[in-house]
């Protein structure tokens, strides 16, 4: 058992916010048509924008979170009042603000308004490193405009003499273009970038998607010699390389944490995460480790009709957080005896509590 993998979950923390990270949904809207993404032969897609004056009914509540994250199924930048809201977020006192995109849409003068408007990180979504690669995955999406953006933020922020936005590269992982990732490395420090995110595809739909994903759901790991060479690469070239497991591992807690994080839909609907609140009719499909399954969306209220703390109060929310808070604390417990090797073997993570219903069919409590 790898228990340093687990340690993060069992130490004191300091003093800190409430919540880690609200992630808001501004639009469901996108013009990719990305292979990985459940959008993929989907029925019924909702799209649609979050209205301004929606967003504004919770500044209120932003104070209390450390990070605000402005996207979900859509495409930020098709906002049309992305600018404004950025200025809102950062008039709160406390909260950074950012959001992973596709680039689609920028040019100079939005790249402008995005620094001007205080953004804090801006995440970059890369299916290669090469523009055949990249461009037959995200569909619509173009690599070289998008190498062009990063190139324009970074030259309008030396002009600028300015360290935000942060700038990084967000890569999912697929089979088709696991290989290019430590070129994708050295294209990454040509061009300023500092930080790559690699992901996992986690909610699978389909059977190209469930072929392509590079994690296992058994003990074997898989592309190991790939990613060592790209940690080597990455710290050769000086870029924090932050890296999923590709195999599964015990977690108390998944990696979305509702704990301390949440997701706000388009509409207003408060959901632990965004893999449980996807706009497309309730049940919708997940492939979880090859098997199907039919999963309800799941909604404890709307921020936009009640005020959060009765939605954060009630009691189907509270239980669900519960079956987190005892794995945590039983964790806790196990790991008090780690002095204690005969005890230690007696207490298994196979006697966690369960994680909710729910969850047990999402690649995140994988640890993946």
């Amino acid at each position: 058992m790898k228990w340093l993998n687990y340690l993060r979950f069992s130490r004191p923390e300091p003093k800190r916010k409430p919540f880690s990270a609200w992630q808001i949904e501004l639009t469901t809207r996108c013009p990719l048509r990305c292979r990985m993404c459940i959008r993929e032969k989907a029925k019924d897609w909702h799209g649609s924008d979050m209205s301004i004056d929606d967003f504004k009914k919770l500044i209120p509540y932003l104070k209390d979170i450390e990070t605000v994250v402005l996207e979900g199924w859509g495409e930020s930048l098709l906002h049309k009042n992305l600018i404004e809201v950025i200025r809102l977020v950062r008039g709160v006192n406390g909260p950074q603000v950012g959001f992973v995109t596709s680039g689609h849409g920028l040019n100079e003068d939005y790249i402008s308004e995005l620094i001007n408007a205080g953004t804090d990180f801006i995440g970059f979504s890369f299916a290669g490193a090469t523009d055949w690669t990249h461009d037959s995955i995200r569909i619509n999406s173009d690599f070289k405009m998008l190498i062009n953006s990063i190139l324009s933020f970074n030259e309008m922020k030396i002009e600028k003499k300015l360290e935000t936005p942060k700038l990084h590269i967000v890569y999912l992982m697929l089979k088709e273009n696991i290989f290019e990732v430590p070129m994708l490395l050295g294209i990454a420090k040509a061009i300023g970038i500092e930080e790559v995110v690699l992901t996992n595809l986690i909610h699978v739909i389909n059977r190209w998607q469930d072929e392509q994903k590079i994690f296992t759901c058994t003990d074997r790991e898989s592309y190991k010699e790939i990613i060592n060479e790209a940690e080597i690469k990455a710290q050769e070239l000086k870029i924090k390389l932050r890296l999923p497991s590709v195999s599964p591992r015990y977690v108390t807690v998944c990696e979305e944490n509702p704990l301390r994080n949440l997701y706000i839909s388009v509409e207003g609907e408060v959901s632990p995460c965004v893999y449980l609140y996807p706009p497309i009719p309730s049940p919708f499909k997940r492939i979880f480790c090859e098997n199907e399954y039919h999963i309800e969306k799941v909604s404890f209220g709307n921020i936009f009709r009640e005020p959060f703390h009765t939605i954060w109060n009630t009691k189907k929310y509270t239980e669900f957080r519960k079956c987190f808070m005892l794995r945590k604390r039983r964790f806790d417990e196990i790991y008090s005896y780690l002095w204690d090797i005969e005890r230690l073997i007696r207490l298994k993570m196979s006697s966690l509590p369960d994680p909710p219903e729910l969850c047990k069919t999402c690649h995140k409590m994988l640890g993946l």
